[in-house]
């Protein structure tokens, strides 16, 4: 049954396509938060072990979260590695393993354009008359936003 929620359908299709890709880039970021948190290595191995674990977690509830609200639009939720894989705006290398300081870097570089995106995806909900979509966007701005800033603490 297609939901009566007082946006268009091709507005709701048009906003779940956005959280579709952000699906996929938050997908993409979880598996390699967990990659990092398994095979980091060095003199900060426990502090790093730790905050990776603490930021996948975060990821896995931001991963449902954005698959359900898609749900809630009355869309389908992408839900297989060829779809996100297909659909992230993010990049992978299959069988790196970088030093710890690289591990930072490359989260925070994938933090920091998930959040640019997010402030263009906020406009695009806005524009469509979803400002339940706005407002979950708004609340995973502010998510990356803190990860982005303890990446860089990292980093001194």
């Amino acid at each position: 049954m297609k939901p009566n929620i007082g946006i268009a359908d091709k507005d709701r299709q048009a906003v779940a396509e956005i959280l579709n890709t952000l699906l996929s880039d938050e997908f993409v970021l979880y598996v390699k938060t967990r990659n990092f948190h398994w095979n980091v290595t060095g003199l900060q191995f426990n502090d790093l072990h730790k905050f990776f674990e603490a930021q996948y977690e975060e990821l896995d509830d931001v991963v449902d979260e954005v698959a359900e609200r898609a749900r809630a639009l009355g869309a389908r939720a992408f839900g297989t590695l060829a779809e996100f894989r297909e659909n992230t705006r993010l990049k992978e290398t299959a069988g790196a393993v970088p030093a710890a300081k690289e591990m930072i870097a490359e989260l925070l570089g994938d933090h920091e354009p998930i959040i640019r995106a997010l402030r263009q995806d906020i406009e695009k909900a806005d524009k469509r008359g979803d400002v339940g979509t706005n407002d979950f966007l708004t609340g995973l701005l502010e998510k990356h936003e803190r990860a982005s800033w303890m990446l860089r603490s990292f980093l001194g």
